[in-house]
């Protein structure tokens, strides 16, 4: 059992994401903790909100006063309505807000069932109910509970599958031990169909891939490079061949992963969940900054990739809680790089703007600038080779304009 708490400053916000998922017949309300409510569980965010408003201090002395937990089984765990009513209640007992006022609903908009609970963390007074060492306490819980019900040790098994992806810090030192540990957690945590899609992942993570092609003493060589970024994208001391990582992230090992997330994303349909998230964002967003930010609210981080004039001409999707990465086109047509650049033009064309931009920090320029790496020839396009077949239609092409101004510059004379 997983348990993750996230706090907050708008109840509506927590209110809506639930509620959404209800009217779309995707979750619905199992119980509610002292809250001014209809008991037959059919009731609207406005009453919810009055409740809350009605118990709220009006003095705060935090910016985050709203609670906001998902409670997930292990998928193998199939609870009744009373049993996940059971373990929210002692869950909440344990950790300490038993006597505050809050909503479970039960969500099934996925096959793995779980529960997510709004709340107040706030006393009379507006102080914070004690949260010391709250995450580690959670965990201490969800092992009792799972004790106790019988079931499966889903933290170990999701530490095992998915390891911890952290940023590299280039000034922390021992670089290259760092990437190790992101690029083995990423390629072996997410599911990715493209070289694309894994380098807008690992970027999420201040690290920059890119593909390499050549020969080395006469025999052909196709392999990858790592190298630390900054927080703007910006390459920072020495690539490191993926050879002196480990084989499990070369080139041969990537290029399985891809194969294999494509069946794997096709049969569990791992697309569904992220989007309906980006089509709800669509509809209910009004410019660039709040559609990324709704998107991250529900565990998405995407990418823009954008050509020096401004235009969009990729986009990628990172979903953090479906474990997958996937370009624009591969959610539909209209998720498409040309959509969104449509759609943000205006907010495209201000000066100064870097050609990649990520919810979580700003990113480079997805295509390599033809670097040489300890004796290897030129890097290659990132997108060419084995993998260029699989980009998701997200990747940029010269336009027939493009193409006569290069030939145009091959044929100038210069006296």
């Amino acid at each position: 059992m997983v348990a993750k708490i996230n706090t907050g400053s708008s109840m509506f916000g927590a209110l809506a994401y639930n509620q959404e998922k209800v009217d779309n017949g995707e979750a619905k309300v199992l119980f509610s903790n002292k809250m001014l409510l209809n008991e037959d569980g059919h009731f609207s965010i406005g009453e919810c909100m009055r409740s809350f408003e009605m118990q709220m201090p009006v003095h705060l002395s935090t910016k985050k006063p709203i609670l906001h937990i998902s409670i997930n089984p292990h998928p193998e765990d199939v609870l009744t309505d009373q049993q996940l009513s059971d373990i929210a209640k002692e869950y909440m007992q344990k950790l300490g807000y038993g006597g505050q006022p809050y909503l479970v609903y039960k969500h099934t908009d996925i096959d793995r069932h779980h529960i997510h609970i709004v709340g107040l963390r706030v006393d009379e007074s507006g102080r914070p109910l004690n949260d010391r060492f709250e995450h580690r306490r959670s965990k201490q819980i969800t092992r009792e509970l799972e004790k106790k019900y019988n079931l499966h040790p889903a933290e170990r098994r999701e530490r095992a599958e998915h390891p911890e992806l952290k940023k590299v810090d280039y000034a922390a030192g021992d670089v290259k031990h760092q990437i190790g540990n992101t690029v083995k957690a990423a390629c072996y945590g997410y599911r990715f169909q493209s070289f694309g899609e894994y380098r807008a992942l690992l970027a999420a993570y201040n690290v920059c891939a890119e593909e390499v092609k050549g020969e080395v003493n006469g025999r052909p060589y196709q392999g990858i490079v790592y190298s630390a970024t900054n927080d703007k994208g910006e390459k920072t001391g020495n690539p490191v061949k993926a050879s002196r990582i480990g084989k499990s992230v070369g080139y041969e090992a990537v290029r399985h992963r891809m194969e294999r997330s494509g069946e794997a994303i096709k049969n569990g349909k791992l697309k569904e969940r992220t989007r309906k998230i980006v089509a709800a964002a669509m509809r209910t967003s009004h410019n660039r900054q709040e559609f990324e930010r709704e998107l991250k609210r529900q565990g998405i981080d995407v990418v823009f990739r954008r050509n020096d004039s401004g235009r969009i001409y990729g986009i990628t999707f990172i979903d953090h809680d479906s474990w997958v990465v996937l370009n624009g086109s591969r959610l539909g047509k209209e998720y498409s790089a040309n959509v969104f650049n449509e759609r943000f033009s205006g907010e495209t064309k201000k000066a100064h703007q870097p050609d990649v931009s990520i919810s979580r920090q700003e990113q480079p320029d997805f295509t390599p600038k033809g670097d040489i790496v300890s004796g290897v020839a030129s890097v290659a396009g990132a997108f060419g080779g084995l993998f260029g077949g699989a980009s998701g239609g997200d990747e940029p092409k010269d336009t027939a304009s493009q193409k006569r101004k290069k030939k145009k510059k091959r044929t100038r004379r210069i006296d």
